[in-house]
């Protein structure tokens, strides 16, 4: 044995531990050394006498395998481990155990139970999804309707397993995929008889706080289509005593609890009940509460199940009249008059309401409750009971009432889920108890354990049955398998003179007590049964050795239990109640056939048979019968019941005693399976060949231990032939027809080989890789060595020759080193030489010249001096002829020569004064004229001035007064200057004043330019911000509403199809009707309660009318989206009404201030004040023009901003929140206009009374201010200027209040709208949330039922005009008539006026042949109404695709209609355009139905009906549809109908045909999906099959007739080349596509999240390269821009999800920003589901997992595991015109339309 073999090591606290051998085991070693998990080393004794080894545990590739029969060692640790492991780690509750399902009860919620995982299940074979109780559900809905076999699903386990949860969820399953036969919805009627049955039959336990206090089997009815028409319900085992007796943390039945929670409502005030825990029935347990659980609305879902099963308010209060009461009478207190009696105080307040709740008296109750009748054989007497008996005797009267109570529930739930049809066959689910053992065990558990041994015969029995058929269907040698008979155990019960019938004679016995039953047991069964014990300390109990285990069974109770007396005088008592009800309770005593009960007091739980036995006769001494014969009986039924079904298991395990989630204790898990019998099923599958494999399935597998020459044609001789040579023991397997069958432990001993063969081929590999790896390594070194060497040699060569050329260069430096040193040296020598000769020379010159120097001194010295010896010989001799000379003529010449000159200089000086004196003579000239001239006039003024002198005289007189006036004068002036200083200094005054005013306005002016400069960016950045916020909402409330538009064209499609499965569940009802007299055999195909291929047809009349009720409801889903749109668009108008508000507010407050400004009064100051006034005022209204263009201008801005988004848009203009957004801005535009005018006119009065002012300059001036001041003495002015500005204000107040009055009834007026609409709006939504509160039928029924009425209202409006349009019309044609008859007889008298008089006018006149001109051809066909149903039956009926339908143009059919249609609009004829398209819509909705599976038929007709739909579009008219027409087309428009209500009808009906469309794709492309994506191997030999148990699924292997990803490709091929070739628009065509490619996402990446064996690396490459072909075939056909490729994306990340590294934190976060299309759920399904396929691969970590919950918490996202299959992409029908022209179709002979005339 290898050091890496694992096994289980026994543990007392795990039972089972994983280790792993640390030395190889030998034979004769005494112990093995293990290595437990934890790192624990252990030794592991061995028994010397059996050597037993532990068990051996699976290969890592098997554990956690769907199926427990797939385990290559199939023992009690390695079930125990692939539970624990599916269960703790995977967060898997179901695994397959063969046949069996095993359901841990996780005690939490989880998301596997919605109707996406139902609609997964639905069709798919158990095998082929993981485990779930839905799977086992639809084997049991499949095999019932293959085989004709009823069914029946027997859920067990022990209390808190999770039995009641997982029986709901079967019928839920079954009602979800049957759908009911009638409208009763008999389906919902089923789930909700669940919370009945849980509130009177369900309580808390310690273990339980919802467990089932009573078994039950409930059949569900199927009609002969398989679906739900009724069920049935038995119960059994009813526990009574929890009536009166409840343990510690343990509750009474729900409906108390919530009876007493409710007890405030004002319909239960009579009942005077009170809180739980003031009545002895429920505070008992102490624990009235369950959290989490809210018992008021508890009692609403009950009273709501009530109402729906029938039973009405009346009954419920009667019920619960029934439930109080026995709430007061455990309240009724018992006290002892004597040891031997009791009594009850009179007036007792709970014994009173007693008996007024149950109409009974009360002086009979409380005698009765006292005492007891006790007869004789001669005479009758009343003996009274002691207090206890009287106790007792009151508790078994409130269980009687209550197990009377219970019967009826049950029987009226019975009454309302049973119909008249005939049931064809039914699935029964049980929901019983399992296998139980206490502490103390008394009469209950011996029941229950009875019936486990009933049911684990049975069970065992099937199962040895299936292995037998399966043997002899593979004709393998039957060999009897030994397992565990139990038929002796129910002997020692059921048998003669068994258990039972001792007891029920020891009850006859008039003094039977327990002790002597038990000695009788003892002395009959002790030493003749060996199942049969007692007890070594006891002689009151006995055990029996069950199947499961031992059980030691007290004695005491039994008897009394057995027999359940109930006092028959309280009985009576009841009977003759004045209650209806609780007659009706009892009025069946005499017959019951289980009225059972218990007398408390002896402890325990007591559970009960209540099912009457209604088939056996009801004699008095059925009456006798005990409770144990009566539950052998009910049981015996049982069995034959389940005995003539084929039956289906589902096993409960609870994996802990504390309600913890996901909490495994091995311990309870073990005693659990073997109580429950899977582990018996695994000894007997281990028994036999557990492990089964086909031959193609074991050669895939196990190729690789194949060699070539092994392998044969024949792959099951070749199977047999490696078999052979891999084991040599033939016993270990044998060959079947189709299987190989291996015994336990071969497949491992496989595994092993593969294993060994993979490892050893993986060492191969390594080594050859290695090799491979090392010899490359090699030549690299070596090449690398190579060039290494190579350029070393070349850089030793290089260096060699840098060597030598230095070397050289060396020798060279140094040649001419030596040389330059040389001649250096020669040069110094030379140089010192030549310097030496050079000094010598200087000396010798120096020498030289000084000796020539000296030669030359001396030379020079003799020179001078003979020189001056000369000069002076020769200056004697001049001296002397000098002195000759002066004496001589000479010399006076030459000095008269100087003199010369001299006097001619100093006579020209002359001339100059003689000059200046003639002009100083002439100046003298001129002064004494002028003197002579001015003594003259000096003269003349003398004698004026003497004359002036005279006159002076004259006037002396007047001095005097001159000088007066001048006084005067100067005081006047005096005067006027103090007047002036004055004025000067007020005027100072005022100027300092108003300079201070003035610069308090300059700063005030400041303030508010600065004011309005923060306003105007205030306002500046709101409007930008607000642009901002309307473009980002806009844009969002854009794409929201696109959103919602896609979802209410999905609503709207939706409800289409709903109204046409409507019409077809009508016509079926009204064909079975009529065929009810013949029905046929029923057929053994399962069929969806939606469809139907019956046929039915219509009158034209009826049809037309569905089809104008069809558009009314369109028109009405378009009214309901213009209503979201307004509710879409509401909170935005109220933030900009807001907004303009607070506009509007600022604009007021500016105009108050300006108000303000200008009615500032001025009183008694001077003009020029106004002036300051004005300009401040101008100045103000220059800022409010500026301000008023501003927002104008912003305004504008804004309204472009809005027309541009409502261009772009959703919201287009015409929408009403569109509208009313644009009047509002409308109205702040006219607004801003008014004030505008207003400014204007206050401009106009400024200006006018600037006019008026005779200032213009300002005060800033001083010199003019002065001026000012004296033109302002004219007080009227002022006052007048002030009037007019008064007048002013007063003019644009009244404007002001007369727009604010306009404008305040114009907001009136819009809020009163405003009101409506929202009024309209909470109706609306009203109505929406009280049919959100329904059940969806309910919602669909009523929303249909609103929608009927409004349209019946409608139709009868619509009628009433139509009625006066057709009175209008008929008037019309009278007068046409008329006028057309004096027309022609106006004519006939011209025409009489011409015949010639001999000719008669009654001549016959012979027909002549007048040839006839040939026109032009205007696109229309006619035809007669008596051919209509012609055209219809050849052109529509029997038009055949595949036949004549290939070779004509695209869209014939659409062209011949329309033109036919255009000649009865041409001809004005309504009632032919009527009938003509009614019957067309008809025809093509027959065609559909009756040939709705053929793809190529609804690819037709969708083509041609939405060519039709285009041609009406094209030629209606509408200058929309008429942009591409050519002149021809346009003149082929129709012109007298307007047929939009019938565009609407035809788009409709293009939907439904899509619809249908996409539904038959599915159908054919459904059966492909999972085997061509998943399961076929597109790359073959990257993954291997795994082995698997019973439940085989679809091999992976190709096979002849499974399907491949190529004929997906081939299929969606051919679909598009149909559609193409029909001429399908290619927008059409590319949806179509799309929806295509996101079914096969959707199914694919369902079927993954389901199946744990398809997540594994290897498929996640596989899943890669066919969604690479799918992506491929986009391309080649050229639609990769559809968004098909968009709807992979799932499945894209999926598979790489799979194939990501999955360790690490980084791995998580590159998991987590990859898996963006995925949800959470999905992740992390995907993660737990990851199975290595082989021993190289890794699981997922659990502490991974929750790294990626941790980082993915955040999202957003819905918690939906599953893609919604059944999501059809909302439709649309772009305009497609086309250009060929009518005029040019020819219509060929083969449609047989020749009455169809060209016009």
């Amino acid at each position: 044995m290898s050091l890496s073999n694992y096994c289980f090591s026994f543990c007392l606290s795990e039972v089972w531990k994983s280790a792993e051998l640390t030395k190889d085991y030998k034979n004769g070693d005494a112990s093995l050394l293990l290595m437990l998990e934890d790192g624990t080393n252990i030794e592991h004794k061995l028994d010397p006498k059996t050597k037993n080894l532990p068990y051996l545990r699976n290969p890592d590739i098997l554990v956690g395998e769907n199926d427990l029969t797939a385990l290559s060692y199939l023992h009690e640790p390695a079930v125990l481990h692939n539970l624990k492991v599916r269960f703790i780690d995977s967060k898997l509750i179901y695994t397959y155990c063969g046949i069996v399902l095993v359901a841990i009860n996780p005690y939490e919620t989880l998301p596997i139970y919605g109707t996406d995982i139902i609609n997964a299940y639905s069709g798919q074979n158990m095998g082929d999804m993981d485990p779930h109780i839905f799977a086992v559900a639809e084997e049991a809905y499949k095999q019932m309707a293959r085989d004709e076999r009823n069914q029946s699903i027997i859920v067990s386990g022990e209390s808190g397993a999770g039995k009641t949860v997982s029986a709901k969820y079967a019928m839920r399953y079954f009602a979800t995929v049957s759908g009911s036969a009638s409208e009763a919805n008999v389906e919902e009627k089923v789930l909700a008889s669940n919370p009945i049955m849980e509130a009177i039959g369900n309580a808390k336990t310690t273990r339980n706080d919802n467990s089932s206090r009573f078994g039950k089997y409930i059949e569900i009815g199927f009609d002969n289509r398989y679906r739900i028409i009724g069920a049935n319900m038995r119960t059994y085992l009813l526990e009574k005593s929890r009536v009166v007796f409840q343990a510690d943390e343990e509750r009474n039945y729900h409906i108390f609890y919530q009876l007493c929670a409710s007890s405030h409502l004002p319909e239960f005030k009579t009942l005077k009940l009170s809180n739980a825990n003031d009545f002895l029935y429920t505070r008992q347990g102490r624990s009235p509460v369950i959290d989490g659980v809210d018992d008021t609305k508890e009692l609403c879902t009950t009273r709501n199940a009530f109402t729906l099963l029938g039973i009405n308010e009346s009954y419920q209060m009667g019920l619960f009249q029934v439930l109080a009461a026995i709430l007061h009478l455990g309240n009724v207190e018992i006290k002892d008059r004597d040891s031997d009696s009791s009594l009850i105080p009179p007036n007792n307040r709970h014994l009173t309401a007693f008996c007024d709740l149950v109409g009974v008296t009360y002086q009979d109750m409380a005698q009765w409750l006292c005492h007891r009748k006790l007869k004789t054989a001669t005479e009758t007497y009343i003996k009274p009971l002691p207090r206890l008996q009287a106790t007792n005797a009151r508790d078994a009267l409130s269980k009687h009432i209550y197990a009377k109570l219970f019967n009826w529930i049950v029987e009226h739930v019975n009454k309302a889920l049973i119909t008249n049809v005939k049931q064809h066959s039914f699935i029964g689910v049980l929901d019983i108890y399992g296998f139980e053992t206490f502490e103390i065990n008394s009469f209950e558990q011996f029941c229950i354990n009875y019936a486990n041994e009933k049911l684990q015969q049975q069970f065992n029995m099937h199962v040895f049955k299936l292995e037998q058929e399966e043997y002899m269907k593979e004709q393998i040698p039957w060999t009897l398998i030994d397992f565990y008979d139990n038929q002796p155990c129910i002997n020692l019960i059921e048998a003669k003179m068994g258990i039972l019938d001792l007891l029920d004679e020891e009850c006859k016995m008039p003094k039977g007590t327990d002790d002597s039953w038990a000695q009788k047991l003892y002395n009959t069964h002790l030493k003749t049964c060996s199942l049969f014990e007692k007890p070594r300390m006891s002689n009151r109990a006995f055990i029996i050795q069950h199947f499961a285990d031992k059980v030691e069974y007290q004695c005491e109770g039994f008897l009394e239990k057995n027999k359940d007396t109930v006092n028959e005088e309280q009985i009576n008592v009841l009977k003759a109640s004045k209650f209806d009800l609780l007659v009706e309770l009892f009025q069946d005593e005499e017959k019951a056939t289980s009225p059972t009960g218990q007398v408390p007091g002896t402890g325990g739980r007591t559970r009960l048979s209540i099912k009457p036995d209604k088939g056996r006769d009801k004699s008095s001494k059925e009456h006798k019968k005990t409770v144990g014969c009566q539950f052998r009986n009910s049981l015996q039924m049982l069995m034959e019941t389940l005995n003539a079904t084929t039956p289906h298991y589902v096993r409960c395990i609870k994996p802990n005693d504390f309600k913890l989630a996901f909490s495994f204790d091995p311990k309870r898990a073990v005693q659990q399976l073997r109580a429950c019998g899977v582990l018996e099923t695994i000894r007997i599958s281990a028994a036999g060949f557990p492990s089964r494999w086909t031959y193609q399935e074991f050669f895939s597998r196990y190729r690789v231990l194949m060699k070539q020459k092994d392998v044969l044609p024949d792959k099951k001789l070749t199977c047999k032939n490696v078999l052979e040579k891999l084991v040599q023991d033939q016993d270990k397997y044998q060959f079947g027809k189709t299987k190989i069958f291996f015994r336990a432990g071969q497949v491992a001993y496989l595994e092993k080989l593969r294993a060994d063969k993979l490892r050893a081929a993986c060492i191969r590999i390594q080594k050859t890789i290695r090799c491979w790896l090392a010899r490359k390594k090699y030549l690299r070194k070596r090449s690398a060595a190579i060039t290494i060497q190579r350029f070393t040699r070349g850089y030793q060569a290089r260096c060699l020759a840098k060597f030598m050329r230095r070397t050289q260069a060396a020798t060279i430096i140094q040649k001419y080193q030596r040389m330059y040193v040389e001649r250096k040296r020669y040069r110094q020598k030379h140089t010192s030489h030549i310097s030496l000769q050079n000094k010598y020379m200087i000396i010798q010159k120096h020498i030289r010249g000084w000796l020539a120097r000296c030669w030359y001194k001396r030379c020079l010295y003799s020179i001078v001096y003979l020189q001056c010896c000369i000069r002076r010989m020769r200056a004697r001799r001049e001296l002397k002829k000098l002195k000759i000379e002066a004496r001589s003529v000479e010399h006076f010449k030459k000095l008269n020569k100087g003199m010369e000159n001299k006097i001619m200089q100093l006579q020209r000086k002359i001339d100059e004064q003689n000059k200046e004196n003639r002009s100083i003579s002439e100046r003298l000239i001129g002064l004494e004229n002028s003197y002579s001239t001015e003594s003259e006039r000096m003269r003349s003024e003398l004698s004026r001035l003497r004359g002036v002198e005279e006159d002076a005289k004259n006037k002396s007189n007047q001095v005097v007064s001159l000088q007066d006036e001048l006084e005067r004068l100067r005081k006047e002036l005096s005067a006027t200057q103090q007047e002036k200083k004055t004025i000067e200094d007020w005027a100072q005054t005022y100027r300092d004043e108003m300079e201070k005013m003035v610069s308090e306005l300059k700063d005030q002016n400041g303030m508010l330019k600065t004011e309005k400069d923060d306003l105007n960016r205030l306002i500046q950045e709101q409007s930008q911000q607000m642009t901002e916020k309307m473009a980002r909402a806009i844009a969002e409330e854009t794409q929201q509403l696109e959103t919602d538009l896609n979802e209410e064209r999905s609503r709207y499609q939706n409800l289409l199809t709903e109204h046409l499965r409507l019409e077809e569940k009508y016509d079926d009802l009204k064909e079975e009707m009529a065929l009810s007299s013949n029905v046929s055999k029923p057929g053994h195909r399962r069929t969806d309660s939606t469809h139907s291929s019956n046929e039915s047809e219509y009158t034209y009349n009826s049809e037309y009318a569905e089809l104008e009720e069809g558009s009314r409801a369109a028109e009405d889903v378009t009214r309901g989206i213009d209503t979201s749109l307004t509710l879409k668009l509401q909170k935005r108008l109220t933030e900009l009404e807001q907004e303009k508000q607070s506009l509007r507010n600022e604009l007021e407050n500016k105009e108050e201030q300006f108000q303000r400004t200008r009615n500032v009064k001025i009183p008694n100051r001077p003009p020029f004040i106004v002036t300051i006034t004005l300009s401040v005022f101008t100045s103000q209204r220059q800022e409010l023009e500026s301000e008023n263009k501003k927002l104008k201008h912003d305004l504008a801005e804004m309204r472009q901003s809005l027309l541009g988004d409502a261009a772009t848009g959703a919201g287009a203009p015409g929408s009403p929140a569109y509208k009313v957004l644009l009047d509002q801005l409308n109205a702040s535009c006219e607004e801003l206009e008014v004030r505008k005018e207003e400014v204007l006119i206050l401009r106009s009065q400024l200006v006018s009374q600037k006019e008026a002012m005779h200032h213009k300059e300002t005060m800033t001036e001083p010199s003019v201010f002065v001026e000012d001041v004296s033109k302002l003495k004219d007080a009227d002015e002022l006052k007048q200027a002030y009037i007019g500005l008064k007048d002013t204000n007063r003019l644009l107040e009244h404007q002001l209040q007369t727009q604010r009055r306009s404008y305040d009834n114009e907001v009136e007026a819009l809020r009163g709208e405003l009101q409506n609409v929202k009024e309209e709006n909470n109706r609306q939504q009203q109505l929406l949330a009280q049919n959100l509160q329904l059940p969806p039928e309910a919602r669909i029924e009523a929303s249909l039922q609103h929608e009927i009425t409004r349209l019946t209202n409608e139709n009868l409006d619509l009628m009433e005009q139509l009625e006066k349009q057709d009175r209008t019309i008929r008037k019309l044609k009278k007068q046409l008539k008329v006028y057309s008859k004096r027309i022609g007889e106006m004519g006939a008298g011209q025409t009489e006026g011409q015949t010639s008089p001999g000719q008669m006018v009654d001549e016959p006149i012979h027909p002549v042949n007048i040839p006839r001109r040939e026109k032009d051809f205007q696109g229309m066909l006619e035809y007669k109404k008596e051919d209509e149903l012609k055209l219809v039956k050849n052109l529509i009926l029997e038009l055949k695709p595949r036949g004549v339908a290939v070779n004509l143009i695209p869209g014939l059919p659409a062209y011949i209609l329309f033109m036919c249609l255009r000649h009865a609009d041409y001809v004005n004829d309504d009632q032919k355009v009527r009938t003509l398209l009614t019957s067309t819509i008809n025809s093509i909705k027959k065609i559909l139905k009756k040939r709705g599976d053929d793809f190529e038929t609804v690819s037709f007709w969708l083509a041609n009906t939405c060519r039709f739909l285009h041609c009406l579009k094209q030629y209606s008219g509408d200058e929309a549809f008429m942009k591409h027409n050519t002149s021809r087309q346009n003149e082929h428009s129709l012109s007298n109908f307007d047929l939009a209500e019938y565009r609407q009808v035809i788009s409709d009906l293009a939907i439904q045909i899509y619809q249908q469309l996409i539904k038959c794709m599915e159908n054919i492309l459904q059966p492909m999906i999972v085997s061509g994506m998943l399961e076929h191997e597109t790359i073959q030999g990257v993954s291997g099959v795994k082995p698997t148990g019973l439940r085989k699924r679809t091999s992976s292997i190709a096979d002849e007739g499974t399907y491949t990803l190529d004929s997906i490709l081939r299929q969606l091929s051919a679909f598009h080349s149909t559609m193409c070739q029909h001429g399908t628009d290619p927008e059409l065509i590319k949806q179509v596509v799309k929806q295509q490619f996101y079914i096969i996402g959707a199914v694919t990446l369902n079927n993954l999240l389901l199946r744990k064996d398809m997540c594994s690396w290897s498929k996640g490459m596989q899943i890669r390269y066919n969604v690479s072909q799918l992506e491929e075939w986009l391309r080649d056909k050229g639609l990769m821009t559809c968004g098909a490729k968009e709807t992979l994306e799932p499945l894209i990340q999926a598979a790489q999800l799979l194939q990501v590294k999955k360790k690490t934190d980084e791995d998580a976060e590159a998991i987590c920003s990859m898996c963006q299309a995925l949800t959470t759920a999905q992740i992390v399904k995907v993660l737990n589901l990851y199975t290595p396929v082989n021993e190289f691969e890794e699981r997922v970590s659990v502490a991974f997992i929750r790294t990626i919950q941790t980082r993915l918490r955040d999202r957003c996202e819905s918690p939906q595991l599953l893609m919604d299959t059944k999501m059809i992409y909302p439709v649309t029908f772009p305009f497609n015109p086309s250009s060929l022209a009518l005029e040019t179709i020819q219509i060929p002979s083969s449609l047989n339309l020749g009455f169809l005339t060209r016009v």
